[in-house]
């Protein structure tokens, strides 16, 4: 008898991957029509009939969503950003609410993660959390996209495939933090943070901030620009960087608590008084920015209403609908290291 033919024979043939086609001949939109043509070509001529059976067990739902901490770097030390350890509750409780189990992994942004869950029906929706070089994991992004792979991330709204991005209004939180410093009468206002498409939220942050230097009659200077990541030794090595460049600053706006809470130790270490000698601003409002000596002036994006909805977007999609939220509002909190 000859060999019944399978859907990876009509892979091999089609030359896509074995998903696509199970995905084609389930009529999922995702897969292009010119795709979806040929493939179905190929199975009729090879006789070929879905097991309907076999096919309603594998789409059947697992009701278990996958949350996805990335680490920003590779190395053995490196730690998830306390700003999205903070969203951890409410996603938790937003995903119970709708029914649904959730599966916590934590991953490297350079690791085959996608690949992972795509196709393993661990969970049917994936939730990404983790700053990091967006360019270095876009593709990725598009590949689950094309593959109709149900996911949300936490980012820059606008960035990545539509409808699976949730953000807060970067650009307004910077124009906030650096009014605010241009308010307490600082002019020399530093920058800490990437500004490059790398890292897009970041780099919003710094449109704001040039924003609000411009509202002010102020130019911004590019020798009090300096690039870093969020972590604090980022955030020592920039006040280092601008005390080599022999910059002459009054404020220090950093794009993420982490950052600023470094720079502020570098501060100390040099002798000089916050907010006294220089005023700080960060960005986030983690758990320890009201902790540190002055407590930490920042910007704080809402992590509740950030996690609820990061489900609610997901679960929409699962439901057919993709639409990506406008950015949530961000809120100064005026702290001691700003002088207020």
């Amino acid at each position: 008898m000859a060999k019944r033919p399978t859907s990876f024979d009509i892979a091999q043939l089609a030359g896509v991957s074995q998903p696509t086609v199970s995905r084609a001949l389930r009529g999922v939109k995702s897969v292009n029509a010119q795709t979806r043509a040929r493939i179905e070509a190929i199975a009729h001529s090879l006789h070929y009939a879905v097991d309907k059976h076999a096919s309603s067990l594998r789409s059947q739902a697992s009701n278990t969503l996958a949350l996805l901490f990335f680490e920003e770097t590779a190395d053995e030390d490196a730690t998830i950003n306390p700003f999205f350890l903070s969203m951890l509750g409410s996603i938790t409780r937003a995903s119970a609410r709708a029914g649904y189990d959730l599966l916590i992994s934590f991953q490297q942004l350079s690791g085959d993660w996608h690949v992972d869950y795509q196709d393993s029906h661990k969970a049917d929706g994936i939730i990404l959390l983790g700053y990091g070089d967006y360019e270095a994991y876009r593709a990725r992004l598009d590949h689950l996209a094309e593959q109709g792979t149900h996911v949300v991330r936490w980012g820059a709204v606008g960035t990545g495939p539509a409808g699976i991005t949730v953000g807060s209004d970067n650009r307004g939180g910077g124009a906030q933090a650096t009014a605010h410093l241009i308010a307490q009468g600082r002019r020399r206002i530093a920058f800490l943070g990437s500004a490059d498409s790398r890292y897009p939220e970041l780099e919003e942050r710094h449109r704001g901030y040039g924003d609000a230097l411009a509202q002010a009659g102020l130019v911004a200077d590019p020798a009090l620009r300096v690039d870093a990541i969020t972590s604090e030794e980022a955030g020592v090595e920039a006040v280092a960087t601008l005390k080599a460049r022999g910059a002459v600053y009054d404020a220090i706006f950093a794009a993420s608590d982490s950052i600023a809470i470094g720079a502020m130790r570098a501060l100390a270490a040099e002798g000089r008084s916050i907010p006294g000698d220089v005023a700080v601003v960060g960005f986030d409002d983690i758990p320890s920015a009201s902790l540190t000596t002055p407590p930490l002036s920042t910007v704080a994006q809402d992590t509740r209403q950030a996690g609820a909805l990061l489900v609610s977007t997901l679960l929409g999609q699962l439901r057919g609908a993709a639409i990506t939220p406008p950015p949530l509002p961000t809120r100064l909190i005026a702290r001691a290291s700003s002088g207020a």
